[in-house]
């Protein structure tokens, strides 16, 4: 019995016990043992204080956090519908700019009366060293049709000569275009009574971009810079169409003078183009062997 009561385990508990009884007691109303309170008091405000405060620091840095990811959250929804728009933005520009394009094609209709003029886009280009075939989205479902033998010119937005239709399909068409080495017009100075000569896609020149110039009449006085227009004849195209400026004239041959044409089009900056087919008016029969002898196959 001795031992027990002189071991430390069991004078801690006696002790334990004894303040925890005091502390009890001490909270009795009236209680003798209330002056106990005071020192406990003393201990447990500033722990309770600091309790307090640190439970506010940690309330405090977890809103924090939270409310930094819900703005960070809210910077990269931000950030997504800033970008949607800018892209909605472009594409409306873009659009705006197509729609002024072809809102200027109408005076393609004005100046050429007598054709049905269709629009397409250009869905692919079929490329070996340079462009051979353009396939537009127009085909016979959009009223575009050729009976064997004709075909009809392409131009641009500013009327200008792409080429011409040489295949239809029931929804696109193929363009042969005009710096084919396949692909020939007949031309003339820009000018009253100009001068005629034979414009031509060149094997050699056509990755540059230029075409060759033939056929050229004896009365032509060319230089760079001069411009060339479509002649109509031949019956495919139309007088009037422009086609390109002369780039260098090579007379070392007098009886074959030559020279180089760059062409106003540059295809490979081509979005629309413009699909010429003439006018024919109902019960009016038209000679169709006038489709393009001359301006090549």
């Amino acid at each position: 019995m001795k031992k027990i009561l002189t071991a430390k385990w069991f004078i801690v508990a006696a002790t334990s016990l004894v303040l925890i009884a005091g502390v009890v007691l001490s909270l009795i109303p009236g209680s003798p043992l209330g002056f106990l309170k005071v020192p406990f008091a003393a201990i447990a405000t500033p722990v309770q204080a600091f309790v307090k405060s640190a439970g506010d620091t940690l309330s405090d840095f977890w809103a924090a956090l939270t409310d930094g990811m819900a703005i960070r959250q809210e910077n990269e929804d931000l950030k997504d519908q800033i970008a949607d728009l800018q892209y909605q933005l472009t594409q409306n520009e873009e659009a705006a700019i197509r729609y002024e394009e072809l809102k200027e094609a109408f005076h393609i209709r004005d100046t050429f009366s007598n054709y049905d003029i269709y629009g397409a886009s250009i869905i692919s280009r079929e490329a070996d060293e340079w462009f051979s075939v353009i396939t537009i989205a127009a085909g016979k479902t959009d009223g575009i049709s050729v009976e064997e033998g004709e075909s009809y010119p392409v131009v641009d937005v500013n009327m200008n000569l792409v080429g011409r239709v040489i295949e239809i399909s029931d929804s696109n068409s193929k363009v042969l275009p005009l710096v084919h080495e396949g692909f020939s017009v007949a031309c003339k100075v820009n000018e009253v009574n100009g001068a005629s000569m034979l414009v031509s896609g060149d094997a050699s020149l056509k990755n540059s971009g230029l075409c060759i110039v033939t056929n050229i009449a004896d009365k032509a006085v060319l230089e760079p810079g001069t411009e060339i227009v479509t002649s109509g004849d031949g019956g495919l195209f139309p007088e009037g169409i422009p086609v390109g400026t002369i780039v260098e004239v090579d007379s070392s041959n007098p009886l074959q003078v030559t020279a180089t044409l760059q062409p106003y089009t540059d295809i490979k900056d081509l979005e629309d183009v413009f699909v010429m087919i003439p006018y024919v008016e109902e019960g009016v029969e038209t000679d169709s062997s006038t489709g393009g002898t001359e301006e090549g196959s």
